[in-house]
């Protein structure tokens, strides 16, 4: 009987944890409860590999080995469960998991992912691999909106991998950008491993959504360029596209436009508005496709106006009328503003019988001597402008300021693609801008409307969930594709996943409590503080760990089971828990990228032609795992990608 080798790989794991755990045993002159702690973690690994619901095995071993450390007692074993299936319940973050998993829901069945990717590839056509490139691009918009990577997975398996073998692609690299973009939905906002790891270490979800942002920009981005280079050094894995595959088919007004005159479309369009120059093309249809080529400009003018007035204009600070002290002859204080309460009924000085023998001085705090001869003091100004402003008059600040350097890049960048918009505006390139229009802008408005009222504080991560489900039905309807057949579908996949989703944050729960409550968590510092390791040596060694437990598990399962147990051990190397949550959430796509247990690769495999193996699947996948570890390793030098954003808008 032959064996298939991920089931090879899987046993083989299992026999060494095993191994492991005989060879602990036997080592050890007295097994403590500590030792019973790291018994309980590896049986919980090895019955998850066997198969056995995550959730519940969890829960299970929970319960005996908190059964073992109460000493049989069975009433406080249930009210440890109890409590600790409580204090999830009542976890406040939880509540955005089902309200974003219902907006991809409704996100995923309103087939945009087909004119998404129709459009973006027809717009890069002349970019080398455009059909890959094109494919990640899509990946990466679609797994925002959704997050849910074996939908886009699946998706992009029926829609783009046809279209790339046709082409002429190799089926690894077609194969590996299907799944190494689907898998970007783990890291890039709004993700739902981010909530459940801010839910685990007791990081503001916020704060992680602003740092994961950057550097999902910069996965998605090395995921292109080295699309791009193997394109270029080796084209017969990624052919240009053929000048049919390129062809835009026009409306029967432009096509008439486009022939009579010039092929450029904004002239074009502005000398049809005169009656002998509109070729029997409808002027309401001039005017259209006219208001479509201004929409750029007038957008770029808007938020460039409301954006500068926005960063240039400072508040100005509340006007004080303050008159000024002046001093009598005797140094008793003179104004005309608010003065001292009376005196009248509080404490005064005790009576002194003889008043000739009273000192001629008070007893507390007296002028120094020869202040009698000199000149009354000037009035003291209390507040007064910097340049000298007269004593009394109002104090004001400054209304205006430079706009900082990093609005004038960003809006340099964005001139500089509206003009390149205009000069090279023919007919095609305008068709393809309204297949945009109709795909891209739409999700792109959706995801920057939910995760900018997040980032920037306008609302919880609760109620930008909330506002994006009801833009993923607005959508939907938009479309026509909203029925009761879809609503139905998205009610009842949203409430399996949020099902899972919370029975594995309750299992978490009750395995930390019973993990802690047998002293695993300390043995475990202890070893490691034994060590003696540096920061870089800790985080290196707990990123591999994870890079190796990223094969045989899932990333659930490694959020709930073992951030637990890192994340208390963050003190002590001095490592910020945001940080180290976005190096964690970079590592963790291995989960679904690395072989043998890679979920995307069986996810396209239950998709793709009967010719398409899982080990050139597999193959694919491997070049993308290496950029992976790139990125960690940029992250790591230069944490500023990650940290920047949290620190500009929250520190």
């Amino acid at each position: 009987m032959k064996i298939r080798p991920e089931l090879r790989f899987g046993l083989g794991i299992m026999a060494l944890v095993v191994v492991g755990i005989v060879w602990l045993l036997l080592g050890v002159e007295t097994i403590t409860k500590g030792h019973l702690g790291l018994l309980m973690l590896s049986l919980v690994v090895v019955a998850i590999m066997l198969g056995f619901p995550t959730a519940f095995t969890l829960m299970g071993m929970g319960m005996i080995f908190t059964w073992l450390a109460y000493d049989r007692d069975i009433t406080r074993t249930l009210d440890l469960m109890v409590q600790a299936a409580y204090k999830s319940m009542t976890n406040d973050v939880l509540i955005a998991v089902p309200l974003f998993v219902f907006m991809g829901y409704l996100v995923e069945r309103a087939n945009l992912i087909e004119k998404l990717f129709k459009s973006l590839h027809l717009s890069m056509a002349r970019i080398p691999g455009s059909l890959a490139v094109a494919t990640l691009v899509t990946c990466a918009v679609f797994a925002t909106a959704t997050g849910i990577v074996g939908a886009v997975v699946t998706l992009m398996g029926l829609l783009a991998l046809p279209a790339m073998l046709r082409a002429g692609y190799s089926t690894p690299m077609a194969a590996g950008s299907i799944t190494a973009g689907g898998c970007l939905g783990i890291l890039i906002p709004p993700s739902v491993l981010l909530i459940l790891y801010g839910a685990t270490a007791g990081v503001s979800v916020v704060q992680l959504y602003a740092g994961a942002f950057f550097p999902g920009l910069m996965l998605a981005g090395l995921y292109v360029v080295y699309v791009i280079i193997m394109a270029k050094l080796k084209p017969h894995w990624a052919p240009p596209l053929s000048e049919a595959q390129r062809r835009v088919e026009l409306p029967p007004h432009n096509q008439r436009l486009a022939q009579t005159g010039t092929h450029h479309a904004l002239l074009r369009l502005l000398s049809a508005l005169k009656g002998q120059r509109n070729a029997d093309v409808p002027l309401s249809h001039v005017l259209k496709q006219l208001g479509v080529v201004l929409m750029p400009g007038l957008l770029f003018l808007l938020l460039a106006t409301s954006t500068y007035r926005a960063v240039t204009t400072v508040a100005a600070e509340p006007e004080y009328d303050i008159e000024p002290i002046s001093f009598a002859a005797d140094g008793a204080p003179q104004t005309s503003g608010l003065a001292e309460p009376s005196m009248a009924g509080g404490l005064a000085e005790p009576p002194v019988e003889d008043d000739e023998e009273a000192p001629t001085e008070p007893l507390a705090l007296s002028e120094p001597p020869g202040a009698e001869e000199d000149e009354p003091a000037p009035a003291a100004p209390a507040l007064a402008e910097p340049g000298g402003a007269p004593q009394g008059e109002a104090v004001t600040a400054e209304t205006t300021r430079p706009a900082p350097t990093w609005w004038w890049v960003v809006f340099s960048i964005l001139g500089a693609v509206v003009t390149l918009f205009y000069l090279f505006l023919s007919f095609a390139r305008l068709e393809v801008f309204k297949m945009l229009l109709a795909s891209f802008f739409p999700l792109v408005v959706l995801i920057a409307a939910v995760l900018g009222s997040i980032v920037f504080g306008l609302t919880t991560p609760t109620e930008a969930a909330a506002m994006g489900a009801l833009g993923g039905f607005l959508l939907a309807a938009a479309y026509r594709q909203l029925n009761v057949r879809v609503v139905k579908e998205s009610v009842f996949l949203t409430a399996k996943t949020s099902a899972m989703v919370c029975w594995l944050f309750v299992g978490s729960a009750i395995f930390s409590a019973a993990f802690a409550l047998l002293g695993g968590q300390e043995l475990v510092e202890h070893w490691v503080m034994s060590l003696n390791l540096t920061p870089t040596q800790f985080l290196i060694l707990s990123q591999v760990l994870i890079f190796l437990l990223g094969w045989p598990l899932e990333w659930t399962e490694i959020i709930v089971i073992f951030m637990p147990i890192f994340i208390p051990l963050l003190d002590n190397f001095g490592i910020d828990p945001l940080f180290f949550g976005l190096l964690v959430a970079l590592n963790l796509q291995t989960a679904f990228l690395s072989p043998p247990v890679a979920m995307s690769a069986f996810y396209l495999k239950g998709v793709a032609p009967p010719h398409v193996t899982l080990n050139q699947i597999f193959l694919g996948m491997l070049p993308f795992m290496g950029i992976q570890i790139i990125a960690i390793v940029l992250l790591y030098v230069f944490p500023g990608i990650g940290l920047w954003l949290p620190q500009l808008l929250y520190r």
